[in-house]
């Protein structure tokens, strides 16, 4: 669970035995997340279940960001799912998101070694995400709804502990 001012997202790890089609016969693992609002986690309830356009680009960037710090060949062939499901959204539920979904899958594989099922630790760096905004002409980090929705320029970072950028993402509106 991580919480980010009235933020909170929740985030759990599943480690399964089978890897996408697509993967089959190379020796390597998968990374993946699914990313929800639960209904009440919005002032106007969100639907369940429903996977909007802005939930599967938030699911492929957690993704890509978790995949950026691990080495899959030493993962075996299985997947480590990442299910990030938002609780209370206040701002900044992706970058949360990403930075509590680092802590279960390094939490998977401290499991999977534990248990013997990995020889060597796959994970490379740590990876966190934050908001940043110009709102007011005053510079901000992990800007809240109101904020956000008053930002001249937002941008999310997401960046390895080693300061290797993963994924920049900005948006402007004046």
């Amino acid at each position: 669970l991580i919480r980010a001012g009235n933020t909170q997202v929740l985030v759990a790890a599943t480690v399964e035995e089978k890897i996408p089609a697509f993967l089959r016969g190379r020796g390597g693992g998968w990374v993946t997340a699914e990313y929800g609002m639960l209904p009440g986690s919005v002032t106007e309830r969100a639907p369940r279940n429903k996977v909007s356009g802005r939930s599967m680009e938030i699911q492929r960037l957690i993704g890509r960001s978790l995949r950026a710090v691990i080495d899959l060949s030493l993962l075996g062939e299985r997947t480590i799912t990442l299910d990030c499901d938002v609780l209370d959204a206040d701002g900044g539920t992706r970058t949360a998101a990403i930075t509590a979904a680092w802590v279960a899958l390094r939490e998977a594989c401290d499991r999977l070694r534990a248990a013997g099922l990995l020889a060597v630790d796959p994970i490379l760096d740590t990876v966190s995400a934050i908001s940043v905004g110009r709102v007011d002409g005053e510079l901000l980090l992990d800007l809240c709804q109101e904020e956000d929705n008053r930002a001249e320029v937002d941008c999310n970072i997401v960046a390895t502990g080693a300061g290797k950028l993963v994924e920049v993402q900005g948006t402007a509106e004046h």
